[in-house]
């Protein structure tokens, strides 16, 4: 297969492929639009269909059923090619269905053989002339929504039980909405409203979060690329993903423990409220020795540094490290399914299965018992996740105070006083609540 294009939608089946084959979507449209020459224009055609196609793939599949006869004979690429050809005719209204065909057929000649160009044309052809099957006529009403949102069952079937359908149905309304650019800006270097004003100097679109006091919302442009970026005067992060230290309430003089902390998001939020001539610091961990890397860079980027002690360290086995009581706080942002995520890596939802939520239960657990001893009596464990499953949430938090009855649940505020009125202790953000990333935070006081 020739890689070297810079046509959006040979490049769109090519990253589909890729994606397929585990590659983190987002990660390759990064990678694919850097290496390539497209206009903005295209740029933008390339990354819709990306994510259209991941987004609507079930349904893809069900309209696509009836055309092909033998699909494990068929090269994966050509699928994608189809899948490619169908999302454009049914959600890029402005996009003509000869420009479609034509494109298409050219791709399927150029990435293959006249064969597979004669075979792409006639089931364009085949589709034109019979229509696409409806989704309305699926009689199971759990397997209709699958289609249509393009969700696995057992995900519907797990939400529906724990929130009930009319939730059900506006959490999965909100996934195929297109995620929004969220930034967190560094108090340390900028003042919050001089750096509002110099990105909108620069043509970005800049709207303060309704979810977290320090982040804004971007349009317009990429910002990773930005002097604002490069300078440290803000990072990218998910306005939900802001709130687990929000809640912290962090004081300038605690030693801190990020108990998972890759790639320093939450571990450069920690620092910035830090004073190390206080004594302030976070020590943050990861399993993985290369991950510290990347939070090496954000670190030095935010100019958090000098209250930042990265360690390469399993969770689970701080007991080697730290004595008991060693921390005023522990944030514990705990490995999870990331069904929270579905918007942003929309290819999480075929990734996962419920087996996988059993396990990761199991780990979490695991990582707060083994950190529990870790912090002071009075202290707090924060946890969080950035899925919407019970199991992962709630549950894991009655496990662990059932295991370790010297703690009990704090009511979690944040700076914006979400949900302040809801019955349960612990956050819960859905995906449809405030077209955030969906997220779990819940406070442990250490009592005993």
């Amino acid at each position: 297969m020739n890689n070297s294009t810079n046509n959006p939608r040979k490049l769109a089946v090519q990253s589909l492929v890729k994606t397929s084959s585990g590659t983190y979507s987002n990660l390759q449209i990064d990678a694919a639009i850097k290496n390539s020459n497209m206009s903005v224009n295209d740029a933008n055609l390339y990354t819709n269909i990306v994510y259209g196609v991941i987004q609507h793939r079930l349904t893809l599949e069900y309209q696509l059923k009836p055309f092909i006869k033998n699909p494990e004979k068929i090269d994966s690429w050509v699928t994608e090619l189809l899948y490619t050809a169908i999302y454009q005719l049914e959600y890029l209204d402005r996009i003509p269905k000869h420009a479609v065909f034509d494109e298409s057929i050219k791709i399927a000649k150029n990435m293959g053989h006249d064969g597979i160009r004669r075979f792409v044309t006639g089931v364009l052809h085949q589709i034109d002339r019979q229509g696409l099957p409806q989704v309305a006529n699926i009689k199971n009403k759990i397997k209709r929504l699958s289609i249509e949102y393009s969700v696995p069952v057992w995900i519907i079937e797990q939400l529906h039980k724990q929130v009930g359908e009319n939730k059900t149905i506006t959490i999965l309304k909100s996934l195929n909405e297109a995620p929004s650019h969220s930034v967190r800006y560094n108090s340390l270097k900028i003042d919050k409203d001089i750096l509002k004003d110099d990105l909108f100097r620069e043509d970005y679109e800049v709207t303060d979060s309704k979810v977290s006091l320090s982040g804004l919302l971007l349009d317009n442009h990429s910002v990773v690329n930005s002097s604002f970026f490069k300078d440290g005067y803000l990072t990218i992060q998910d306005e939900s993903a802001m709130l687990p230290v929000e809640s912290m309430n962090i004081k300038p003089d605690e030693l801190i423990l990020d108990a998972c902390a890759a790639p320093g998001g939450k571990t450069t939020q920690i620092a910035e409220k830090l004073d190390k001539n206080a004594g302030g610091k976070v020590v943050a961990l990861d399993i993985h020795e290369n991950k510290l890397k990347q939070i090496n860079y954000n670190t030095h980027r935010l100019g958090v540094d000098d209250v930042v002690e990265l360690l390469a360290l399993d969770a689970r086995k701080v007991s080697t490290k730290f004595e008991d009581e060693t921390f005023d706080q522990i944030l514990v942002d705990a490995p999870c399914s990331g069904l929270g995520l579905l918007r942003r890596k929309p290819e999480i939802r075929y990734e996962k299965s419920i087996n996988d939520v059993k396990k990761l239960q199991s780990v979490q657990l695991e990582i707060l018992n083994a950190v529990a001893k870790k912090v002071k009596i009075n202290g707090m464990i924060t946890y969080s996740t950035c899925t919407i499953v019970n199991q992962e949430n709630q549950d894991v938090i009655d496990k662990f105070i059932q295991e370790n009855p010297g703690f009990e649940v704090k009511f979690t505020e944040t700076k914006m006083n979400l949900k302040a009125n809801r019955e349960n202790l612990f956050l819960n953000i859905y995906p449809d609540d405030y077209f955030s990333d969906g997220f779990f935070v819940c406070n442990l006081i250490r009592k005993n």
